[in-house]
C-alpha cells in the first residue's frame, strides 16, 4: 500500500531528548490537521571517529597476522570484510530517523530511514488498532519504557492479537514517549468519537 498523502505539515520547533543510553535524540512534530500528526525522531549520525577506530583495529590485526604468516590474502580479506561489514551496517542496521504518521481516518504509518538511504515502511489500518500504550520491559538489566500499538484480535473483540513497538531503534526515554503518546491519544479519541457518532 502506498504512503498516505496529507499535504504540507506545520512543523513545530525541534525538541531534544535522550535515549536510554544518554545519547541525544531530536523530535520534530508535524501537524497536517487536527486529525493528522507526524513525529520524526532523529538519531545521532554515524561517528567518523568510531568508524575510523574500528577500521584501524581490523587492519592492524590483519597486518599483524600478515607479518606472522606472510600471506597477502589476509590483508585482502581484511579490506573486503571491512567494506562489506560497513555497507551491511549502513544498509541494514544503522537507522538515522524513525517517523510515525497517524491519520484518524486511515491508520498509522511507521517509516525507518537507514544511513544508506534505504527506507522501510509499515502501515497499519486504523480499524485494526485497539490502542497505543506505553509499556515497560527489561533491557540490559534495567527497566525501560517503549511506545507500542495494540492490534485488535479478529476473533476475540476484547483481545489483543499483536503488539507492535514504535521507535524500536531510537529507544527514547519516558519523557519523549509521553510527548508522542498524548498526541496519539488525541487522534485516537477523535477517531473513536467519529466511529460512534457517524
Amino acid at each position: 500500500m502506498g504512503q498516505p498523502s496529507a499535504g504540507k505539515p506545520v512543523m513545530e520547533d525541534e525538541r531534544s531528548f535522550s535515549d536510554i543510553c544518554g545519547g541525544r535524540l531530536a523530535l520534530q512534530r508535524g501537524y497536517y490537521s487536527p486529525s493528522c500528526r507526524e513525529f520524526c525522531l532523529s538519531c545521532p549520525r554515524l561517528s567518523l571517529r568510531s568508524l575510523t577506530a574500528v577500521t584501524c583495529t581490523v587492519w592492524l590485526v590483519a597486518y599483524r597476522l600478515f607479518s606472522l604468516c606472510e600471506n597477502s590474502m589476509i590483508l585482502s580479506a581484511a579490506i573486503f570484510i571491512t567494506l562489506v561489514g560497513l555497507l551491511g551496517y549502513l544498509h541494514f542496521v544503522k537507522i538515522d530517523q524513525e517517523t510515525l504518521l497517524i491519520i484518524d481516518s486511515l491508520g498509522i504509518q511507521m517509516t525507518s530511514s537507514y544511513a544508506s538511504g534505504k527506507e522501510s515502511t509499515t502501515f497499519i489500518e486504523m480499524g485494526k488498532v485497539k490502542d497505543i500504550v506505553i509499556n515497560e520491559a527489561i533491557y540490559m538489566q534495567k527497566v525501560i519504557y517503549y511506545l507500542c500499538i495494540l492490534l485488535k484480535d479478529p476473533v476475540e473483540p476484547h483481545g489483543i492479537s499483536q503488539v507492535v513497538p514504535i521507535f524500536q531503534s531510537a529507544k527514547p526515554r519516558l519523557d519523549c514517549l509521553i510527548e508522542v503518546y498524548r498526541s496519539c491519544q488525541e487522534i485516537l479519541a477523535q477517531q473513536k468519537a467519529t466511529s460512534t457518532n457517524p
